[in-house]
C-alpha cells in the first residue's frame, strides 16, 4: 500500500488531485464495508477514510449519525474493524485512514491503537476532537510509529491557531468547508476558495477539503485550490440502502457515483 506522503508526492508530480471517500465501518456490516472499500479502489479513488462508529457525534450530520447508530446496534468493536481493515488493506492500492474520536483512542490505549491500526495497514487517523493544545503526547506516539495524525481546520479557526494545527499534523490537513455538520449541500461558502488558498500559502502539507462535497460541480470548483476532496454523506447514504436492496446493485451505484466525481477531477 502506498504511504500518504508518497501518494501526494506522486499526485503533485502528475498534477492530479486526490478523491477520498468516507465509509462507516460496519454499516450494514463489516463484510459490505470491505466490499465497498474494494469497489472504491477499483474505481480509482485515491484514499479511503473509514469512520469508527462513536455514540456521541462530532460534527456528524444526520446521515452519518444514523450510520453510526446502526453499526453500534450490532455491537461492533474496534478490534473487529481493525481485523477487517487488516484483510482488505493488503488487497487495495489506496491508503486507508480512520476517522476516530480521541475518546475511543484514549480508552483503547494510544500506543496500542497506533500499533494495532498500523499492523492492520492503516496509514493514519483523523481525530476531530483532539485539541491542538492537548495533541503533543499523541502526536509524539504517532511520529515515533510513522503513523499520520491528521487534524482539522475550520472556517472559524483563527489563522494563528490554524498554523499551529498545521504544524502538529502529518500526512495532510483536513479543511472543513463549512461551519456546521457534515451533509450533502447544493452550495458551498463563497469564501472557501480564498480561505484554503491562504492556508496553502502557509504550509507545505497537502490540504484536503471535506464536509458538504457531493457534486461534480463542487469537485471542479475546489480541485484547483486543494490537494484532495473528501466525500462522505453522499456515499454513506447510498451504502445504507444495502440493508434493504440487493447488495450488488448498491455496490455498483456507489462505484458509478464516485466515477462521476473522479471524472470531474480529470
Amino acid at each position: 500500500m502506498t504511504k500518504i506522503d508518497d501518494l501526494f508526492s506522486q499526485l503533485r508530480t502528475s498534477g492530479k488531485k486526490a478523491l477520498m471517500p468516507f465509509v462507516t465501518a460496519g454499516d450494514p456490516d463489516l463484510q459490505f464495508t470491505a466490499d465497498v472499500i474494494r469497489e472504491l479502489d477499483r474505481r480509482g479513488c485515491t484514499m479511503c477514510e473509514v469512520g469508527i462508529p462513536y455514540s456521541d457525534p462530532i460534527a456528524d450530520g444526520p446521515v452519518i449519525q444514523a450510520s453510526y447508530t446502526r453499526a453500534l446496534a450490532h455491537k461492533i468493536k474496534v478490534q473487529q474493524i481493525l481485523a477487517m481493515l487488516g484483510k482488505v488493506s493488503s488487497e487495495v492500492k489506496m491508503p486507508i485512514v480512520t476517522m476516530v474520536s480521541f475518546a475511543i483512542i484514549h480508552r483503547y490505549g494510544p500506543e496500542k491503537f497506533v500499533a494495532d491500526a498500523k499492523a492492520a495497514g492503516v496509514c493514519g487517523a483523523i481525530v476531530p476532537d483532539l485539541l491542538v493544545e492537548e495533541a503533543d503526547r499523541f502526536s509524539a506516539i504517532c511520529k515515533a510509529a510513522d503513523f499520520n495524525l491528521i487534524e482539522l481546520v475550520t472556517p472559524t479557526t483563527p489563522r494563528e491557531r490554524a498554523l499551529r494545527i498545521a504544524n502538529s499534523s502529518t500526512g495532510f490537513l483536513y479543511y472543513v468547508s463549512i461551519a456546521g455538520i457534515t451533509g450533502e449541500r447544493t452550495q458551498l461558502p463563497p469564501d472557501l476558495v480564498e480561505n484554503v488558498g491562504w492556508l496553502k500559502s502557509q504550509t507545505k502539507l497537502p490540504i484536503c477539503i471535506g464536509f458538504g462535497i457531493s457534486q461534480p460541480e463542487h469537485v471542479k470548483l475546489l480541485a484547483p485550490v486543494s490537494d484532495g476532496l473528501i466525500v462522505g454523506s453522499a456515499i454513506v447514504r447510498r451504502v445504507a440502502e444495502a440493508a434493504t436492496r440487493p447488495r450488488g446493485e448498491v455496490l455498483k451505484e456507489v462505484g458509478e457515483y464516485v466515477s462521476t466525481l473522479l471524472a470531474a477531477l480529470a
